[in-house]
């Protein structure tokens, strides 16, 4: 091979890293280059001796699953060598006795092939560390055969290491998407423009909907324009660890009541989480509902209210107003009024929507 193919075999080994679809053609491009009959790269353990293959040429993948269901436990690479050391078959065991057993006679031999070098490509502490193996037809591995198989290995040692980068950033990804889609309020992370970064599978149809938000542009946008105004002067690049008023009560067309939490989301917590590094904040959206007992005994007892009070505050967020809440709880509204007004003076608050944000507050999902 010339310079420039010896040039782009690296550049198709480090493609693959990136890529791994890639490393069916860069096997092949490999088993041309150090001259070998057939050539893959799989994962062995040295204990129980158990081998698969990832990716492999010139070899018929009918013995290459012979090799996974029987003859891995005959392979003379037992002991694997230290990383980066090439060997072959005469490295290892006596070669006459190894031409007498299994695995030559069975399954080396009947593919035309004599001799096979070996190196494993990773450093790390791996129970099944990944190795190249090169089958060589009806000559031995010679040295001109083990400095090119050398000559690649380190590229080959950090094209995997990008694999594994890759894969642990994809699983704790796809790990966290599946925390959020878990939870039924919707959930979205925004950047410092309230563009859409992620939204978990509520905050997908709460966008469908378009009762309370939608995406214009890619960007976040609630239904009511002083509230979005207000929304995007909050989110910023440089949100404090705490915002002043974390809960936005939000109201639907049909009237159902809602309540958005925001949660700033630290560079430091986005590293160590696997969020997308441009997300400043998470944005939580559910309905203004209290239909746990747990939940209405803790409002309850934070405010010292009586059960009838307790009662009228659940009704209120639910039903949004007094006539539906003394029809709801059977009473009159002269009555509802007048334990509102104690419920305005044990909590501080003065109006139905102030009550609503506090409330909606001991139902944050963040606490649930």
């Amino acid at each position: 091979m010339s310079q420039q193919q010896i040039s782009a075999l690296v550049d198709d080994i480090f493609d693959a890293g990136l890529d791994p679809a890639r490393w069916d053609d860069v096997v092949v491009g490999i088993n041309r280059y150090v001259g070998g009959k057939a050539c893959g790269l799989f994962s062995k353990n040295p204990i129980n001796k158990c081998g698969t293959t990832h990716y492999f040429c010139g070899a018929d993948p009918h013995y290459i699953r012979l090799y996974a269901e029987t003859y891995c436990k005959f392979d003379p690479l037992g002991t694997l060598p230290r990383f980066g050391q090439v060997v072959s078959i005469p490295d290892l065991v006596d070669y006459g006795e190894y031409r007498a057993g299994r695995f030559y006679q069975e399954w080396l031999s009947p593919q035309g092939c004599v001799d096979a070098a070996n190196v494993v490509l990773e450093n790390s502490n791996s129970d099944f560390p990944v190795l190249l193996t090169v089958l060589s037809g009806r000559h031995m591995v010679d040295r001109d055969m083990r400095r090119r198989i050398a000559e690649i290995v380190p590229h080959l040692h950090r094209a995997l290491r990008i694999n594994r980068t890759i894969d642990a950033r994809q699983s704790e990804a796809g790990t966290f998407a599946g925390a959020l889609n878990g939870l039924t309020a919707g959930v979205f992370l925004v950047d410092a423009h309230c563009g859409l970064v992620h939204a978990n599978s509520a905050g997908h149809d709460l966008l469908r909907s378009g009762d309370l938000l939608s995406s214009v542009g890619g960007r976040l946008a609630l239904r009511d324009p002083r509230q979005n105004q207000a929304l995007r002067k909050r989110i910023s690049d440089d949100m404090p660890v705490q915002v002043d008023e974390p809960v936005v009560p939000l109201s639907a067309d049909g009237g159902e009541h809602y309540v958005l939490h925001i949660l700033p989301v630290q560079s430091v917590v986005r590293m160590r989480s696997g969020l997308p590094g441009k997300a400043v904040a998470a944005l939580f959206v559910r309905r203004a509902e209290l239909d746990s007992e747990s939940c209405a005994g803790l409002v309850a007892r934070s405010f010292q209210m009586t059960p009838a009070e307790s009662r009228v505050l659940l009704a209120i967020v639910q039903s949004g107003g007094v006539p539906d809440t003394a029809k709801m709880l059977g009473i009159a509204e002269t009555t509802v009024k007048t334990h509102l007004n104690r419920i305005f003076a044990k909590t501080g608050v003065s109006r139905q929507t102030d009550l609503i944000r506090l409330t909606a507050g001991y139902a944050s999902p963040l606490a649930s």
